[in-house]
């Protein structure tokens, strides 16, 4: 399992050309599966999401986690995120989840989120879709969860 989160000032979603949502500080978070995935891999991204500590505190250091600022959290399915480009100049998309696999991955996945209390607005699986946003720092991080681990 892999996420790219932004921390954003605020974000903005569209599905299909109609708006679904948009948070104001948080974190925008791309998400891709693999076909090994489950609940193990769920568990730990959520938690690693809701609790990073990546907002400034009195002092300016990145020492506050959404919970302690009020934020909120734009989440997108991204099969892309499992491209490979080494060879080639179009990418392979062979280790990303088949479709049948990742749907409810991702709907699982929102669900542990929403557990966590914030405001959390969802892609759509599959669907084309359009994020604006406006990242904060810029703040970019990537997170992958190995099921090895």
């Amino acid at each position: 399992m892999r996420a790219v989160i932004q921390r954003v000032s605020r974000a903005a979603l569209r599905v299909e050309d109609q708006p679904v949502g948009e948070i104001g500080r948080g974190f925008v978070v791309l998400v891709g599966f693999r076909d090994e995935d489950g609940a193990a891999e769920l568990d730990w991204m959520a938690q690693k999401v809701l609790g990073l500590r990546v907002f400034p505190d009195e002092a300016g250091n990145m020492n506050r986690a959404l919970d302690e600022i009020g934020g909120g959290l734009l989440v997108v399915p991204n099969f892309t995120l499992y491209g490979d480009c080494r060879k080639g100049r179009r990418p392979s998309f062979t280790d990303a989840a088949r479709p049948e696999v990742s749907s409810p991955l991702y709907d699982a996945f929102v669900g542990r989120l929403r557990a966590g209390g914030l405001p959390v607005v969802a892609g759509v699986f599959g669907a084309h879709m359009h994020i604006e946003l406006t990242n904060d720092g810029p703040v970019t991080l990537i997170l992958d969860r190995d099921t090895n681990e």
